[in-house]
C-alpha cells in the first residue's frame, strides 16, 4: 500500500495490491462487474449501468450512490475509460476530461493466479472534498491525507472481498 501527493492539485493517488489464487479471467468477471462493488464497500451504496449497458466497454456509463458520515450522500456518473479484458478496467468519475477521480484495476498473471492492483487518483476536477478544502484552505494537506488513508483502507477491504469471491 502506498499513496503519493499532499495537495488536491497534486492529484494524489493510492495503490493497493493483492495476489489471488484464481485465473485473471475469473478475477476480471468480478472487477468489471461494477454492480457487485456496493457489497464490498461501506461508502458505495448502489451502482447502475446507464443506457441498458450490461457489461463494460470504453464509453459505457454508470451511476453510483455513495454515503459518508462526514460528507452525507451523493450521486456520481462515471465513464469507463479503459477496458481490456482480462488486464485493465478503469473509469473516470464525473467529467472524463476533468474527472473528480479516476479508479483502475490492473490484473496480471502471477504464480498460477492473479496479481490484482487497485489504484485511484483524486482530481483534477472538483469533488465533494473540494468544498471542505474551500472552507478550510489552511487544513488542505490534512484533509487530503485523511481522505487518502480512508481510500487506502477501503481499497484493501474491496480487494479482500474480491479475493474471497474469486477463490471460492
Amino acid at each position: 500500500m502506498e499513496w503519493t501527493g499532499a495537495r488536491y492539485a497534486d492529484k494524489p493517488n493510492v495503490e493497493v495490491k493483492t495476489w489471488i489464487d484464481a485465473a485473471p479471467e475469473r478475477v476480471w468477471e468480478l472487477v468489471s462487474d461494477v454492480t457487485l462493488m456496493p457489497g464490498m464497500s461501506k461508502e458505495l451504496q448502489s451502482v447502475e449501468w446507464l443506457g441498458g449497458v450490461g457489461r463494460p466497454s470504453v464509453g459505457a456509463r454508470f451511476v453510483g450512490l455513495s454515503r459518508h458520515e462526514s460528507f452525507g450522500e451523493w450521486e456520481t456518473t462515471s465513464t469507463v475509460i479503459e477496458c481490456e479484458p482480462p488486464k485493465v478496467f478503469a473509469w473516470a468519475v464525473q467529467d472524463p476530461d476533468e474527472p473528480s477521480a479516476v479508479w483502475r484495476f490492473r490484473l496480471e498473471p502471477e504464480n498460477g493466479g492473479t496479481s490484482l492492483t487497485q489504484w485511484m487518483q483524486m482530481g483534477p476536477g472538483r469533488s465533494g472534498l473540494s468544498f471542505a478544502i474551500d472552507a478550510m484552505p489552511d487544513k488542505e494537506q490534512k484533509i487530503v491525507f485523511v481522505r487518502m488513508r480512508e481510500f487506502e483502507r477501503n481499497i484493501g477491504v474491496t480487494l479482500e472481498h474480491i479475493k474471497k469471491l474469486a477463490e471460492s
